[in-house]
Protein backbone atom coordinates (compact mmCIF):
# COMPACT_ATOMS: atom_id res chain seq x y z
CA UNK A 1 0.00 0.00 0.00
CA UNK A 2 1.02 3.52 -0.99
CA UNK A 3 2.89 6.02 2.12
CA UNK A 4 -0.47 7.35 2.99
CA UNK A 5 1.66 10.68 4.11
CA UNK A 6 2.41 10.87 0.77
CA UNK A 7 -1.43 11.49 0.08
CA UNK A 8 -1.66 14.72 2.13
CA UNK A 9 1.67 15.73 0.07
CA UNK A 10 0.03 15.66 -2.97
CA UNK A 11 -3.30 17.00 -1.91
CA UNK A 12 -1.32 19.92 -0.77
CA UNK A 13 0.49 20.54 -3.85
CA UNK A 14 -2.96 20.21 -6.04
CA UNK A 15 -4.35 23.26 -3.07
CA UNK A 16 -1.25 25.13 -3.87
CA UNK A 17 -1.10 25.13 -7.34
CA UNK A 18 2.55 24.20 -7.21
CA UNK A 19 5.89 22.20 -5.91
CA UNK A 20 6.97 25.63 -4.96
CA UNK A 21 4.12 27.31 -2.93
CA UNK A 22 2.82 23.71 -0.83
CA UNK A 23 6.62 23.40 -0.05
CA UNK A 24 6.74 26.97 1.19
CA UNK A 25 2.91 26.78 2.99
CA UNK A 26 4.69 22.84 4.58
CA UNK A 27 7.77 24.58 5.26
CA UNK A 28 9.36 21.26 3.52
CA UNK A 29 11.92 21.48 0.87
CA UNK A 30 10.49 21.77 -2.62
CA UNK A 31 12.78 18.98 -3.73
CA UNK A 32 11.37 16.24 -0.78
CA UNK A 33 7.85 17.17 -1.84
CA UNK A 34 8.63 16.23 -5.34
CA UNK A 35 10.33 12.96 -4.58
CA UNK A 36 7.54 11.84 -2.48
CA UNK A 37 5.04 12.94 -5.29
CA UNK A 38 7.20 10.67 -7.59
CA UNK A 39 7.05 7.99 -5.26
CA UNK A 40 3.36 7.71 -4.40
CA UNK A 41 2.83 7.93 -8.75
CA UNK A 42 5.78 4.63 -8.65
CA UNK A 43 3.60 3.17 -6.37
CA UNK A 44 0.49 3.43 -7.78
CA UNK A 45 2.05 3.08 -11.72
CA UNK A 46 0.27 6.37 -12.80
CA UNK A 47 1.45 9.61 -13.71
CA UNK A 48 -0.82 12.03 -11.40
CA UNK A 49 1.20 15.46 -12.14
CA UNK A 50 2.41 16.40 -15.35
CA UNK A 51 5.06 19.18 -14.53
CA UNK A 52 8.34 20.92 -16.57
CA UNK A 53 9.80 23.60 -15.60
CA UNK A 54 7.29 25.85 -16.54
CA UNK A 55 4.45 23.88 -16.62
CA UNK A 56 2.22 22.04 -13.44
CA UNK A 57 -1.07 20.19 -14.57
CA UNK A 58 -2.99 17.39 -12.98
CA UNK A 59 -3.65 14.73 -14.95
CA UNK A 60 -7.43 13.28 -15.07
CA UNK A 61 -6.04 10.10 -13.22
CA UNK A 62 -4.68 13.14 -10.66
CA UNK A 63 -7.85 14.25 -10.69
CA UNK A 64 -9.75 11.33 -9.76
CA UNK A 65 -7.20 10.10 -6.69
CA UNK A 66 -7.25 14.14 -5.57
CA UNK A 67 -10.66 13.97 -4.75
CA UNK A 68 -10.63 10.87 -2.70
CA UNK A 69 -7.32 11.83 -1.24
CA UNK A 70 -8.92 14.96 0.14
CA UNK A 71 -12.11 12.84 1.61
CA UNK A 72 -9.62 11.49 3.20
CA UNK A 73 -8.05 13.55 4.93
CA UNK A 74 -11.15 15.58 5.82
CA UNK A 75 -12.28 12.17 7.76
CA UNK A 76 -8.55 12.30 9.48
CA UNK A 77 -9.14 15.39 10.34
CA UNK A 78 -12.57 14.88 12.05
CA UNK A 79 -11.28 11.85 13.68
CA UNK A 80 -8.83 14.30 15.27
CA UNK A 81 -11.17 16.25 16.40
CA UNK A 82 -13.21 13.39 18.04
CA UNK A 83 -10.35 12.28 20.16
CA UNK A 84 -8.60 16.14 21.02
CA UNK A 85 -12.69 17.18 21.63
CA UNK A 86 -11.26 20.66 20.20
CA UNK A 87 -14.49 22.26 20.56
CA UNK A 88 -13.78 25.49 21.89
CA UNK A 89 -12.62 27.63 18.85
CA UNK A 90 -13.19 26.15 15.41
CA UNK A 91 -9.88 26.04 13.30
CA UNK A 92 -8.65 23.76 9.79
CA UNK A 93 -10.39 24.22 6.04
CA UNK A 94 -13.95 24.61 5.53
CA UNK A 95 -14.65 23.34 1.79
CA UNK A 96 -17.75 25.20 0.37
CA UNK A 97 -19.15 24.88 -3.10
CA UNK A 98 -22.08 26.97 -4.07
CA UNK A 99 -23.21 28.22 -7.85
CA UNK A 100 -21.61 31.22 -8.92
CA UNK A 101 -24.86 33.46 -8.34
CA UNK A 102 -25.46 31.96 -4.92
CA UNK A 103 -21.78 32.59 -4.26
CA UNK A 104 -21.97 35.93 -6.22
CA UNK A 105 -25.18 37.49 -4.11
CA UNK A 106 -25.21 35.60 -1.01
CA UNK A 107 -21.66 34.43 -0.06
CA UNK A 108 -19.60 37.12 -1.19
CA UNK A 109 -20.70 39.58 1.44
CA UNK A 110 -20.67 36.36 4.36
CA UNK A 111 -17.74 34.87 3.70
CA UNK A 112 -14.70 37.67 4.63
CA UNK A 113 -16.61 38.06 7.23
CA UNK A 114 -16.12 34.45 8.87
CA UNK A 115 -12.69 34.47 7.97
CA UNK A 116 -12.70 37.72 10.46
CA UNK A 117 -14.25 35.91 12.88
CA UNK A 118 -12.42 32.84 13.23
CA UNK A 119 -8.90 33.88 12.75
CA UNK A 120 -7.77 29.90 12.76
CA UNK A 121 -10.18 29.10 10.12
CA UNK A 122 -9.16 28.94 6.47
CA UNK A 123 -12.07 29.01 4.01
CA UNK A 124 -12.08 27.68 0.26
CA UNK A 125 -14.81 27.92 -1.63
CA UNK A 126 -15.38 26.60 -5.31
CA UNK A 127 -18.41 28.42 -7.53
CA UNK A 128 -19.48 26.47 -10.43
CA UNK A 129 -22.82 25.65 -12.04
CA UNK A 130 -21.74 22.35 -13.05
CA UNK A 131 -22.86 19.45 -10.82
CA UNK A 132 -20.81 19.02 -7.97
CA UNK A 133 -20.70 15.50 -6.10
CA UNK A 134 -20.11 16.77 -2.65
CA UNK A 135 -18.93 13.43 -0.76
CA UNK A 136 -16.51 12.17 -3.74
CA UNK A 137 -15.25 15.59 -3.94
CA UNK A 138 -14.56 16.43 -0.77
CA UNK A 139 -16.27 19.47 0.18
CA UNK A 140 -17.46 19.87 3.94
CA UNK A 141 -20.72 21.70 2.56
CA UNK A 142 -22.93 23.53 -0.30
CA UNK A 143 -25.03 25.96 -0.04
CA UNK A 144 -27.97 25.93 -2.85
CA UNK A 145 -30.65 28.32 -3.85
CA UNK A 146 -33.76 26.60 -5.73
CA UNK A 147 -36.97 26.80 -6.24
CA UNK A 148 -38.44 23.26 -5.88
CA UNK A 149 -37.84 21.10 -2.60
CA UNK A 150 -34.08 19.05 -3.18
CA UNK A 151 -34.60 15.69 -3.64
CA UNK A 152 -33.09 12.83 -1.20
CA UNK A 153 -29.44 13.20 -1.61
CA UNK A 154 -28.28 11.33 1.44
CA UNK A 155 -27.63 14.53 2.80
CA UNK A 156 -28.01 16.28 5.42
CA UNK A 157 -30.42 19.04 4.19
CA UNK A 158 -31.13 22.65 6.51
CA UNK A 159 -33.30 25.29 5.19
CA UNK A 160 -31.75 28.58 6.08
CA UNK A 161 -33.77 31.28 4.59
CA UNK A 162 -35.70 32.23 1.33
CA UNK A 163 -36.13 35.37 -0.88
CA UNK A 164 -39.17 35.82 -2.74
CA UNK A 165 -39.22 36.75 -6.30
CA UNK A 166 -40.76 40.32 -7.60
CA UNK A 167 -42.17 40.97 -10.34
CA UNK A 168 -40.36 44.36 -12.60
CA UNK A 169 -40.24 45.71 -15.47
CA UNK A 170 -38.19 49.13 -16.85
CA UNK A 171 -39.98 52.96 -16.98
CA UNK A 172 -39.54 52.46 -20.81
CA UNK A 173 -41.38 49.48 -21.33
CA UNK A 174 -44.06 50.51 -18.59
CA UNK A 175 -44.13 54.10 -20.55
CA UNK A 176 -44.88 52.39 -23.79
CA UNK A 177 -47.16 49.67 -22.42
CA UNK A 178 -48.66 50.75 -19.02
CA UNK A 179 -48.67 49.25 -15.80
CA UNK A 180 -50.51 46.55 -14.53
CA UNK A 181 -53.42 47.25 -12.25
CA UNK A 182 -54.09 43.65 -11.47
CA UNK A 183 -52.50 40.02 -11.74
CA UNK A 184 -54.65 39.42 -14.75
CA UNK A 185 -53.68 42.12 -16.51
CA UNK A 186 -49.88 40.33 -17.07
CA UNK A 187 -51.60 37.94 -19.69
CA UNK A 188 -51.34 40.90 -22.34
CA UNK A 189 -47.68 42.05 -21.84
CA UNK A 190 -44.47 40.91 -22.76
CA UNK A 191 -42.84 38.35 -20.59
CA UNK A 192 -38.91 38.05 -19.92
CA UNK A 193 -39.37 34.20 -18.64
CA UNK A 194 -36.81 31.03 -18.00
CA UNK A 195 -37.90 28.57 -20.28
CA UNK A 196 -40.95 27.97 -23.66
CA UNK A 197 -42.36 25.26 -21.98
CA UNK A 198 -43.30 27.29 -19.32
CA UNK A 199 -47.06 27.50 -17.75
CA UNK A 200 -46.46 31.06 -16.83
CA UNK A 201 -45.88 32.33 -13.10
CA UNK A 202 -48.26 31.65 -10.08
CA UNK A 203 -48.40 34.82 -8.16
CA UNK A 204 -48.68 34.58 -4.30
CA UNK A 205 -50.05 37.60 -1.97
CA UNK A 206 -49.49 37.70 2.01
CA UNK A 207 -53.38 35.98 2.46
CA UNK A 208 -52.09 33.07 1.07
CA UNK A 209 -54.11 34.42 -2.48
CA UNK A 210 -52.63 32.81 -5.62
CA UNK A 211 -53.60 33.79 -9.56
CA UNK A 212 -51.66 32.14 -12.37
CA UNK A 213 -50.92 34.29 -15.14
CA UNK A 214 -49.23 33.52 -18.55
CA UNK A 215 -47.00 36.88 -20.26
CA UNK A 216 -46.54 36.80 -23.81
CA UNK A 217 -42.68 35.05 -24.11
CA UNK A 218 -40.73 37.74 -25.53
CA UNK A 219 -37.48 36.67 -24.51
CA UNK A 220 -36.42 33.41 -22.87
CA UNK A 221 -32.97 32.89 -20.61
CA UNK A 222 -32.13 30.55 -17.72
CA UNK A 223 -30.16 32.71 -15.69
CA UNK A 224 -31.52 35.65 -13.65
CA UNK A 225 -28.96 38.09 -14.39
CA UNK A 226 -29.89 37.73 -18.17
CA UNK A 227 -33.39 38.35 -17.68
CA UNK A 228 -32.46 41.49 -14.76
CA UNK A 229 -30.30 43.12 -18.41
CA UNK A 230 -33.14 42.30 -20.51
CA UNK A 231 -35.95 44.21 -18.52
CA UNK A 232 -33.65 47.23 -18.04
CA UNK A 233 -33.36 47.21 -21.61
CA UNK A 234 -37.15 47.53 -21.60
CA UNK A 235 -37.73 44.02 -23.32
CA UNK A 236 -40.70 43.43 -20.69
CA UNK A 237 -41.75 42.08 -17.85
CA UNK A 238 -39.96 39.22 -15.35
CA UNK A 239 -39.81 38.39 -12.02
CA UNK A 240 -35.99 38.48 -9.92
CA UNK A 241 -34.98 37.22 -6.58
CA UNK A 242 -34.81 39.96 -4.46
CA UNK A 243 -31.48 40.21 -4.08
CA UNK A 244 -31.05 40.77 -7.67
CA UNK A 245 -33.23 43.51 -8.59
CA UNK A 246 -33.45 45.82 -4.93
CA UNK A 247 -31.00 48.41 -5.85
CA UNK A 248 -32.18 48.91 -9.49
CA UNK A 249 -35.48 49.16 -7.83
CA UNK A 250 -34.33 51.78 -5.48
CA UNK A 251 -32.44 53.45 -7.64
CA UNK A 252 -35.74 53.44 -10.13
CA UNK A 253 -34.09 51.64 -13.34
CA UNK A 254 -36.29 49.06 -12.81
CA UNK A 255 -39.98 49.49 -11.26
CA UNK A 256 -41.75 46.96 -9.17
CA UNK A 257 -45.20 46.00 -10.22
CA UNK A 258 -48.10 44.70 -7.92
CA UNK A 259 -46.00 45.00 -4.97
CA UNK A 260 -48.30 43.21 -2.83
CA UNK A 261 -47.78 40.21 -4.81
CA UNK A 262 -44.51 38.16 -5.36
CA UNK A 263 -44.18 35.03 -8.04
CA UNK A 264 -42.95 32.43 -5.70
CA UNK A 265 -39.74 32.09 -3.56
CA UNK A 266 -36.31 30.96 -4.15
CA UNK A 267 -35.06 28.77 -1.27
CA UNK A 268 -31.53 28.57 0.50
CA UNK A 269 -30.08 24.98 1.79
CA UNK A 270 -27.12 23.77 2.99
CA UNK A 271 -26.27 20.52 2.59
CA UNK A 272 -23.40 18.67 4.19
CA UNK A 273 -22.17 14.91 4.46
CA UNK A 274 -23.32 13.71 8.31
CA UNK A 275 -19.91 13.26 9.31
CA UNK A 276 -18.94 16.39 7.79
CA UNK A 277 -21.68 18.69 10.14
CA UNK A 278 -19.95 17.29 13.44
CA UNK A 279 -16.48 19.17 12.77
CA UNK A 280 -16.12 21.96 14.63
CA UNK A 281 -15.31 24.27 11.90
CA UNK A 282 -18.48 23.00 9.58
CA UNK A 283 -20.85 23.77 12.51
CA UNK A 284 -19.83 27.32 12.84
CA UNK A 285 -19.54 28.15 9.34
CA UNK A 286 -23.13 26.75 9.02
CA UNK A 287 -24.69 28.67 11.93
CA UNK A 288 -22.79 31.78 10.82
CA UNK A 289 -24.41 31.60 7.25
CA UNK A 290 -27.58 30.26 8.20
CA UNK A 291 -27.44 33.51 11.24
CA UNK A 292 -27.00 36.00 8.41
CA UNK A 293 -28.89 34.85 5.42
CA UNK A 294 -32.73 35.11 7.18
CA UNK A 295 -35.95 34.66 5.53
CA UNK A 296 -37.02 37.88 3.62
Amino acid sequence: MANLNDFTFFVHVVDHGGFAPAARALNLPKSTLSKRVAELEKDLGVRLINRTSRHFAVTESGKDFYRHAAAMMIEAEAAENVVRGRLAEPSGTVRITASVPTAQLSLAPLLPQLALAYSKLRVTLHATDRFVDVIQEGFDLAVRDHFAPLPDSGLVQRRIGFQAKLIVASPLYLQGNGTPERPEDLDHHDGLLTSLASEGWVMERADGSTVSVSPRPRFVADESRVLREAALAGLGITTLPGKLCQQEIESGTLIRILPEWTAGKVMTTILMPHRRGQLPSVRATVDFIAERLVDG
